[in-house]
């Protein structure tokens, strides 16, 4: 669920909610019940991959070993005629 920053006009008070992506925008103030209140524009946060598949290096050394064995049967081959 992701969170929204808000802002109360009023009171200049800062404050963050977690809600539902379909869910309406806060219109009151938590703390003082003003009906002035904006939703920030914030960077978000940065997504969290768990699990293998996801990293450079679980790629990076299946790639070349696939590459040296082509290479080391392409050898074993010449080498037989």
């Amino acid at each position: 669920m992701p969170s929204y920053n808000y802002r109360c006009l009023s009171c200049n008070k800062r404050f963050t909610i977690f809600q539902g992506m379909h869910e309406t925008a806060l219109s009151i103030c938590k703390f003082c019940n003003s009906n002035s209140i904006e939703r920030l524009i914030s960077g978000g946060s940065g997504l969290i991959f768990k699990g293998s598949g996801f990293y450079l290096t679980d790629y990076k050394n299946n790639k070349k070993s696939k590459k040296s064995a082509k290479k080391n049967d392409i050898k074993k081959t010449k080498s037989k005629e």
